[in-house]
């Protein structure tokens, strides 16, 4: 399995034939190494509905025929624009082509921003738990801290977390550290951060104090690869 970092909190998954991404957010984002037109994907799972995590899932979703994985309002706003979709909901499981996905809880909010400044509700945030090739890998999506990660970590055996660390709009560092902690990750790629000044987080020094309590960190660059 192959997992690419594009920046904030878009990750590519490669595993047995198939792309997942996750969360594209490459047009609009200043520290992107690549474009939505790069990107060859055959679902696209997202975890909320803000602007800075589906922008470029209706590009990259006509580009290659991929389905958009998202919960039922937002997989329905989505099929209105004539897309193919998959819906989901918090605790739900499915299968894609032998990778199975499971919704998992996310502390948020999420809401889509239409033209004239309308709000329209989102939907619940989530995150993704992903199993393949015997590996399991978890999203986060956009979070706070949570009691009910140390249950993930209970009943899951997750070899790479993928969680915010930005502050501001998600859990900061502090808060990041205790869910690796709980989650038991064998690797934490911290995600959600620099984007923009309000989120601005020493990534290298995250990982300095995942090491401190006996665990791994990956502060992958945008366009940077990790096999596992």
């Amino acid at each position: 399995m192959e997992i690419t970092y594009h920046g904030h909190s878009c990750v590519q998954i490669h595993t047995g034939g198939k792309s997942l991404i996750i969360d594209p957010f490459l047009s609009g984002n200043p520290l992107a190494t690549a474009k939505p037109e790069d990107i060859v994907a055959d679902y696209i799972l997202l975890t909320h509905a803000h602007t800075d995590h589906i922008l470029d899932a209706e590009a990259i979703a006509k580009a290659n025929d991929a389905t958009i994985v998202a919960t039922f309002e937002l997989a329905t706003y989505m099929s209105r624009k004539q897309l193919k979709t998959k819906e989901m909901n918090i605790g739900g499981s499915t299968d894609l082509d032998g990778i199975k996905v499971t919704m998992i809880q996310a502390f948020h909010s999420s809401s889509i921003m239409l033209e004239g400044d309308q709000i329209i509700y989102g939907g619940m945030p989530a995150g993704y738990i992903i199993e393949t090739e015997g590996k399991t890998v978890l999203h986060a999506g956009d979070t706070g801290l949570f009691g009910d990660m140390r249950m993930y970590g209970e009943r899951y055996a997750i070899d790479v977390a993928m969680l915010p660390i930005g502050d501001n709009f998600t859990m900061g560092p502090d808060d990041a550290l205790q869910a690796a902690a709980w989650l038991g990750a064998k690797t934490v790629i911290p995600i959600h951060y620099n984007t923009f000044p309000p989120i601005r987080q020493d990534a290298a020094d995250f990982v300095r104090r995942l090491e401190a309590q006996q665990q791994k960190g990956a502060a992958l660059k945008p366009g940077e690869k990790l096999t596992i």
